[in-house]
Order: C-alpha cells, then structure tokens, then sequence
C-alpha cells in the first residue's frame, strides 16, 4: 500500500511564517553572559533567527535568511554592557526610552532614543544600552545577518569594574552627548547611524500609504537590509506584488491584514500589534487595512537596493 505525505498547504505555509505575539514567551536565559549580573538582566522574544541568542534551536522562531528580529525587554537602572559585532545591528525602539553608548579608547558617545527612533550600530564599534527612565524598554532588534557571530565583549562586568561597564568603558569625564554638528569623530560617526522618526521625510506611496525611510536609499546608506516605517490609513491597500528577498512586516499600532497567493490560491491573515509576517522570497503578497484606525507598521527587507516593487492601490 502507497502511503502519501500530506502536502503543506499555503494558509499552513502563512501560519508558519507568522509569528503572534501572544503565542510566544519572552526568554529571560537568552543571553548565559548575563548570568549572575542583575543589572544585565533582559529579556528576548524571538520571531526570526536567534538575534544574536546562542539558542539557534529554537523552534519557535522562523528561519532566518538575510536578517533576524526580536524584541527586546528592559528594565529600569538595568544595561547591556559594551560589545561588538561582525555585522549591522539595529536598534528600534517601541516603548520607553534608552540610552545607546558607543565606545572606542576610551572614550564614549551617548544618545537618548524615543519611541519610534532607531540606531544602526555599525560594525566592530563597541555598543552598549541602558535604562535611566522610570518606565521599562521595549524594542526590536534586527541583526542584518541570519546567523550572526557571538557577540565581541569589551567591558562586561566579569572583568571590569561594575562602573565602567555601566558607562560602556568611558574613562572619567570622556563621555560626550550625542550631538550631530559636534567635532569628535565618534560623535560625527554616530550622526550617520541615528535616525530620529520626527527628522524623516514622510513619503506618499500613490498607492495611499506613507514610508518613513529609516536604512536603504532616502535613509542610512547601507549594504545589507532596508528598513521602514509605514503608516497604512484606514481602507487603504496594496494589489499583490513579488520581492526577489524576504521581507516582514511588524504592526506597531493598529491592525493590518496580509494575504499570500500562489497558482490561483489565497490565503490571508491579521496582524495586531507586534504580531509578525515573513513572506519568502518570489512569493506574491500584499497588505490592507479594513479597520477604522491607521496602523503603524515596521518593514524589514532583505536587500538594501531597489527590488523593483512599485506598490499600486487595490
């Protein structure tokens, strides 16, 4: 007897590249470098890839190509210490506000980051974050690589003074605020990687949404991966389009439905806020919003130039 193997079908395909916020957990063991320091304590939601977690097992999380994305919680008086990675790492934040150092001989830049701003840390610059606010930190993190190497540390508490790593490694009285016309190079540097939501252009797609560019053309030059804000009014949608790389779609406000079709089949689904969808390269997608408020949505893309997608109305 000829046993057959159920095939997947494409609304079990979209089930599985959708990732509910509701469904998943955060990871407060995520990062074994942080065990036994309190203050480094945080705590990791994964959607795709592992995000610089040496838990690349995870089977909840989906597989990541050119990019990875989680989200982040961080409490109050708490901080990341200083380190450094291979590959671009981005930094947005959703709620509360952080502070991103960057670090080199000893000296250290100091940006304040709101809701909506956003940071690319660059690759081998020393990094580190923190919560001086009264109210917890809630942000993605997207690292512009699918398997990224373990973190380079250079002050972790382990080994330096509680102090020092709390301040990234600056020596007394060297560090600076961020400050975009300032004269220090680490300070010039930072300038080009920082992207303020309120400073962005907003940009009317014809097909009734807006784009905010924060990475790619309009925004940070990179080679990597594109990344966006969308603004999607009520009513408005998009007819299906194709990218040749991954993209996900994360709602931040609001609600917006995202459709597949593949040989005359469609499925759809909706998304609330912080629920996710990757769609996979050469696969035909597209988004509307049916309900009476706007939604707010972050776009990560799996190539930094054009991909020839021009987005028309539905």
């Amino acid at each position: 007897m000829n046993v057959q193997t159920p095939t997947t079908t494409l609304a079990d395909d979209l089930k599985a590249h959708t990732g509910r916020f509701t469904d998943k957990v955060f990871d407060w063991n995520a990062f074994p470098s942080n065990a036994g320091f309190e203050e480094l304590a945080r705590a990791q939601m994964r959607y795709i890839g592992a995000g610089g977690s040496p838990k690349v097992g995870d089977t909840s999380t989906m597989k990541p190509d050119h990019f990875t994305l989680s989200l982040i919680y961080k409490e109050p008086g708490h901080y990341a210490a200083c380190h450094s990675h291979e590959i671009e790492e981005s930094f947005l934040i959703i709620d509360g506000a952080l502070i991103v150092g960057w670090e080199k001989d000893g000296e250290v830049v100091e940006v304040n980051l709101g809701p909506k701003d956003m940071i690319l840390n660059v690759r081998e610059i020393g990094h580190g974050f923190r919560v001086d606010g009264v109210e917890p930190v809630m942000m993605s993190i997207s690292v512009d690589v699918g398997k990224p190497l373990p973190p380079v540390y250079h002050y972790h508490p382990k080994e330096h003074p509680t102090e020092l790593a709390r301040t990234f490694g600056a020596q007394p009285g060297k560090t600076m605020k961020f400050d975009r016309n300032g004269s220090h190079p680490l300070q010039q540097l930072m300038s080009k990687y920082v992207v303020r939501h309120h400073e962005q252009p907003t940009l009317w797609e014809d097909a009734g949404f807006t784009r905010k560019v924060y990475v790619g053309e309009g925004g940070i030059e990179n080679d990597t991966c594109r990344k966006e804000m969308w603004g999607v009014p009520s009513r408005v949608g998009v007819k299906p389009f194709v990218r040749p790389v991954e993209d996900a779609l994360m709602v931040l406000e609001g609600a917006l439905i995202v459709g597949w079709e593949e040989n005359g089949e469609i499925v759809e689904t909706e998304l609330g806020p912080r629920d996710l969808v990757k769609t996979p390269a050469g696969r035909k997608h597209w988004f509307r919003n049916v309900s009476a408020a706007p939604a707010t949505v972050w776009s990560v893309i799996g190539q930094s130039g054009e991909d020839g997608v021009k987005y028309e109305a539905a």
